[in-house]
Parts: structure tokens; sequence; C-alpha cells
């Protein structure tokens, strides 16, 4: 119910968000490349603001439902469900703590998604340059009309650009991983396993980072780098091939009735 509308919202903002603040910095004078990378950024970043919208609250109900009914690996009956599905969780979710209960966890979220989805924009716009770049000897044909004056066009089949997609996708993945890997270890810690002792409450991101910081050094903010890697490069290859064959074929039909 909630991938739906939190991917539109999410689509919608970025193509809206890039093509505005791609025209605003060519027209400013930054270089094509630049001007791409800083419009993926602006539009990455502005499409996880607008997702979150939506899927706060679809969060905030699943996670509701899933930790009811679990204490002492007790199956779940009347007297520890306090919710009967996610309908009824949200219902009650309102009328107890009104719609401020369904966005609990929106500014951590924002902090989290916001910067790796403008890292990853930014990454896969350069990355896909730097392939484009580096396939250039073996993709370019002569043109037809050009002779003997060197000209050379890039006609890639649409396999050949969803691989570069695809590659392209995985780098950026892995470059997002990288940079955003700390800020995601500290929100973890933060929501799973400091705040599990005794029911006290947990402590604030700065005793958190210097707990990490005293057990493992700063490395320790990098644990499960290589699982979040190959989950986020998988998952953007997936989203991205998906999406950009969707834009070709949506681009062809209008073409077509036109």
């Amino acid at each position: 119910m909630g991938t739906i509308p939190a991917r539109a919202l999410y689509m919608t903002a970025l193509e809206v968000t890039k093509s505005n603040v791609g025209t605003a910095t060519i027209r400013l004078g930054f270089p094509e490349a630049t001007a791409g990378a800083i419009a993926n950024a602006a539009a990455g970043l502005s499409a996880a603001m607008a997702a979150q919208l939506v899927w706060t609250p679809v969060d905030v109900v699943s996670q509701r439902l899933m930790v009811q009914g679990g204490r002492l690996n007790s199956v779940p009956d009347a007297s520890t469900c306090k919710y009967a599905n996610g309908i009824d969780a949200f219902r009650k979710i309102i009328r107890t703590d009104g719609p401020r209960g369904l966005y609990r966890g929106f500014g951590i979220s924002i902090l989290t998604y916001a910067p790796s989805n403008a890292v990853w924009w930014a990454s896969y716009s350069v990355a896909q340059r730097m392939v484009w770049g580096g396939m250039s000897c073996y993709l370019c044909k002569k043109d037809e009309d050009g002779n003997e004056n060197g000209i050379i066009a890039l006609r890639p089949d649409s396999k050949t650009v969803m691989a570069v997609q695809g590659v392209s996708a995985a780098m950026a993945g892995g470059v997002s991983a990288l940079i955003t890997m700390p800020l995601d270890t500290i929100k973890t810690r933060l929501q799973v396993l400091d705040g599990e002792e005794n029911g006290k409450r947990g402590p604030t991101i700065g005793q958190t980072v210097r707990n990490l910081v005293r057990e493992g050094g700063w490395t320790a903010c990098y644990r499960g780098l290589g699982p979040r890697w190959a989950s986020m490069s998988m998952s953007a290859t997936t989203m991205i091939t998906t999406y950009e064959f969707l834009k070709r074929l949506s681009a062809k039909n209008q073409e077509v009735l036109q």
C-alpha cells in the first residue's frame, strides 16, 4: 500500500527537481558534467524527502505490527495484540497520538536517506559518464555521412544502454554506501542496539558515536559495509534499469502519438 504512492512521489520530485536545477545550473555557467551531478544530487535529496512523507507512516505502522505480541516468543493472542491489522493500527495511532504519531522518526529518516539519495544520484551521473567514456572505443562507429572526416557517433543498442546503466548503478551504490555507512550504523544503533537496556532511555547520538569508537575505533562505523554495498547495488541496479526502460518506452509512445 505504501510502495506505489511513495515511489510515485519519489519519481515525480526527482524529475521535476532534476529538470529545474539542471536548467538553472547551466544558465549559471557550470560545465555540463558538473551541472548534471548537481542536478542529480538535488533531485535525489528532494525525492527522498518527498517519499518519506509516505514511507515514515508506513514504517511506523508496520513496526508497531511487527513488535506486538512478541514477548517471550509466545504466540500472539488477543491479550498481547494491540492492533488487528494495518488499518486498525493506523486508526488507533491517529486516535491516541494524532498525526504526529505517524511521523515518529521522520527527522532521523530524512537525515539518513536524503544524503544517501543525493550521493547516489550524483555518483550515478558521474559513473555513467565514466563508463561511456571508457567504452567509447568499443561502441563508436564511423558516421555514415562522415566519410573520411573521422566523425564518430555512439550507436549503442538497448541492451548495451541497460548494461551501462546497471554497472553505473552498482558503482553509485558502492560510493553511496561508503560515504553514508557511518550515519546508517549510528541510526541502527540508536534504534535497535542501545535502546534495549532494561527499558532505559537510549544514549544520545554523541554517546552512541563515542561508544562505537571506544569499542572498535572509527572502523566500527563501517561494520556490515560489504552486505550494505551488495544490497544497495542490487536494489539500485534493478530500480534504475526498470525506471530508465519505462522512460524510454514512454518517450517512444509519445513520439507515436505526436
